[in-house]
């Protein structure tokens, strides 16, 4: 018997990280859903399948969900990956665009794991978040970001446990700073921006590059994946000491542009 083709589920699979990942998937024979709300430029293909929805509509989300359950009820990874980033001071923001970044970058993600939890226990597969070094650390000028990433550990690293009895992974990939909207950042006044867009980062990496160290992980069943020479660096001095992780945070990303 022929064995089943591997799928995955790719929350913003328009945007280079998703690309990205979509692309390695499919060199591994994957089929892969990409989920964005414009998946416009996206070719629906034998391996690759865009899903147009945005996931802060809970219409939309259910509509989108069902239909790909309808045709895949086995999913093999599902990828956490849409995602915004808020790029001011605190003093700076309002309520509303604070819950916005949460809207997108957790709850998303937790009504989608929701949504696929069944599906991915049937095939024994995979939930991957991609965090950030924001979700582990703090990071200046990101109060809403880095609280929003820390949620999405905190939930998945809890979801971990209650899912590792059926068979199911539950890992999680912390990049540092992915060169996805350099130039493009589309910034509003509220300083809500594309991710991947920020003009303060350091030691950027390439989508590909990112993508092919979180698949690296992904193979090893790691819990949590740093991302980049940065977020390996940021990971362990954050561990050792929070205060000297700290101190070399703010003396790097203070004085650069936000």
């Amino acid at each position: 018997m022929k064995d089943r083709t591997k799928t995955a589920v790719i929350s913003g699979g328009a945007g280079g990280l998703g690309q990205a990942l979509a692309r390695a998937l499919q060199e591994r024979n994957w089929m892969t859903i990409l989920i964005d709300r414009d998946t416009g430029r996206l070719p629906t293909t034998a391996c690759q399948w865009p899903v147009t929805c945005d996931l802060t509509d809970p219409d939309a989300r259910r509509t989108a969900f069902a239909k790909i359950l309808k045709t895949y009820p086995e999913i093999d990874l599902v990828i956490y990956n849409a995602g915004i980033t808020q790029i001011c001071a605190f003093e700076g923001s309002d309520e509303a665009s604070h819950r916005k970044v949460f809207e997108i970058n957790y709850f998303a993600a937790v009504e989608m794991a929701r949504a696929f939890l069944k599906s991915v226990r049937t095939a024994r597969g995979t939930h991957l978040a991609i965090s950030s070094v924001a979700g582990f650390s703090p990071l200046y000028h990101r109060t809403a970001y880095a609280g929003s990433k820390h949620a999405v550990e905190g939930f998945f690293k809890s979801l971990r446990s209650e899912e590792k009895g059926y068979g199911v992974k539950t890992l999680i990939a912390a990049p540092s700073f992915v060169a996805t909207n350099i130039g493009n950042d589309q910034r509003q006044a509220d300083g809500i921006a594309r991710p991947g867009s920020a003009g303060d980062g350091i030691d950027y990496m390439t989508p590909d590059d990112a993508a092919a160290v979180i698949l690296k992980g992904y193979d090893k069943a790691c819990p949590m994946i740093p991302v980049g020479r940065i977020a390996k660096f940021a990971w362990w001095i954050n561990r050792l000491s929070p205060r000297l992780f700290q101190r070399l945070m703010e003396r790097n990303m203070r004085g650069k542009a936000p």
